[in-house]
């Protein structure tokens, strides 16, 4: 129901469309079907590898967004990127496991860019069609808000660059003058609501949108009295943008509305699938790395005196504690009430540990916390518990980011706060990431993150 703060769109276009439904199983259904008649057309016979490999697609191209609803750039970018990483994985797969054997190349080669121009036709054609549609006068709806406050703002302006929502906003009512509000640009003030009945009945009102405060409880159950013998569609909009929105649906306990504000985006199909792509690109990556990892152990342990793999409590799913495995890089093993960060030319790092916090190696044990299912590849950076004790009470909604399994990468690590959080600022921003990320979770964005954080292991020079 609520996305983000700011975003009244999504809770416009929470109960769930014909659109919504084909948007979701477009991509996986286009990719696996266009297989099917590739092969069939070079005369593949469907066996196990291809029945594992349209299981392996189907698992990795649902978008997690409506591209119907993006514009035609944006879709197109989005689809180009998405399918190529997923060409990338495939295809590390299909090396580790030693598999093209049991392909065509030139089988593979249509299908994938067969797959991709098909992807194009239909997405772009959907979203032209939706626009088409929900421009038309008479499928336009006309609609009125109830409460001219700074929510009133947030809706006209969502309702108004919503594409394909397809509602003409006539203006507000409010008890309140022209002069005491903060008039929506655009808008104009109707009346009091006295007359809100009145002129929705006059002019075929179709949607009702009520922004009054809760605090307001008397009079919009009134309102709701009042308006129940039109044929107007009606909608509260609790203002509750002050809070950190995670995942907000409406939901149903036995014939009970809730709303939910604080969810993780990991229930149902997506835990499902979040769970089998952990597994699967878990697997193949420590299968690819298994020298490396063999090398770096013997190297910590002929360096420095100490374990190979250091173990330290972190908190994760719901806040439980979990031992996160790394390569030791340090000659202490802090794990205590206090946990001192490391810091840019610590005398405690090894000048192995150095390069290997350097280049982002003393992370690769943490491959086998993902199979273990404490981790997750892509997730909030797990910090030490001593450090969550001390910011959980200091930043709002710091604990908000265990609603998730801890990741080895994360949407803050890629967009530069990684390493040492020396002041209150920074690891707020660190959290203002990690809560971007549980909002606007989906495969595709997966993906996108761990391309970054490949191209920044290769690139960066400022880890330590």
């Amino acid at each position: 129901m609520f996305q983000s703060s700011g975003n009244v769109r999504q809770f416009i276009n929470a109960p769930p469309t014909v659109a919504g439904f084909i948007s979701t199983f477009l991509e996986p259904g286009i990719a696996i079907l266009s297989y099917v008649v590739v092969s069939h057309f070079y005369g593949q016979a469907l066996d196990r590898a291809s029945v594992t490999l349209c299981l392996l697609v189907f698992a990795l191209t649902f978008p997690g967004v409506n591209r119907f609803y993006q514009r035609p750039l944006t879709a197109a970018s989005d689809l180009l990127g998405s399918w190529a990483m997923l060409l990338g994985i495939l295809g590390l797969c299909g090396y580790a496991t030693d598999s093209f054997q049991f392909f065509e190349r030139e089988v593979l080669i249509v299908w994938a860019t067969t797959t991709v121009i098909l992807y194009l036709i239909a997405v772009l054609s959907g979203g032209a069609w939706i626009r088409h549609f929900s421009g038309l006068a008479h499928r336009r709806r006309s609609a009125i808000i109830v409460g001219g406050g700074p929510l009133c703002r947030k809706l006209t302006s969502s309702l108004g660059h919503g594409r394909g929502i397809g509602v003409d906003v006539q203006g507000y009512f409010d008890d309140r003058s022209h002069e005491r509000l903060e008039s929506p640009p655009g808008q104009t003030h109707l009346g009091s609501l006295s007359r809100l009945r009145e002129y929705v009945i006059a002019h075929s009102i179709k949607e009702v949108y009520i922004t009054l405060p809760m605090s307001s409880q008397p009079r919009i159950v009134r309102l709701l009295a009042d308006l129940q013998d039109t044929t107007a569609s009606l909608y509260f909009v609790p203002d509750v943008f002050g809070i950190s929105i995670i995942q907000g649906r409406l939901a149903d306990v036995n014939g009970v509305p809730v709303v939910g504000l604080l969810e993780t985006p990991f229930t149902g199909s997506n835990r499902l699938f979040k769970r089998l792509s952990d597994i699967a690109l878990s697997s193949l990556i420590l299968l690819l790395i298994s020298p490396i990892l063999a090398v770096i152990s013997v190297a910590v342990k002929l360096t420095s005196s100490g374990p190979v793999i250091f173990k330290q409590r972190r908190n994760g799913l719901d806040g439980e504690e979990i031992t996160v495995y790394k390569f030791r890089s340090m000659r202490t093993m802090d794990d205590g009430a206090v946990v001192r960060q490391a810091t840019r030319g610590d005398p405690r790092i090894t000048r192995l540990g150095a390069f290997l916090r350097k280049t982002s190696l003393d992370e690769l044990p943490q491959f086998i916390n993902v199979l273990q299912g404490r981790m997750s590849i892509v997730g909030p950076r797990p910090h030490a518990v001593a450090h969550n004790q001390q910011f959980r009470g200091m930043i709002k909604a710091y604990m908000v980011r265990h609603k998730v399994k801890p990741g080895i990468t994360g949407w803050a690590q890629v967009n530069g706060h990684r390493g040492e959080t020396d002041t209150i600022e920074k690891m707020q921003a660190r959290v203002e990431f990690d809560l971007e990320y549980l909002r606007n979770w989906s495969l595709g964005f997966d993906l996108q993150i761990i391309a970054r954080t490949i191209k920044l292991v290769l690139l960066d020079r400022n880890a330590y």
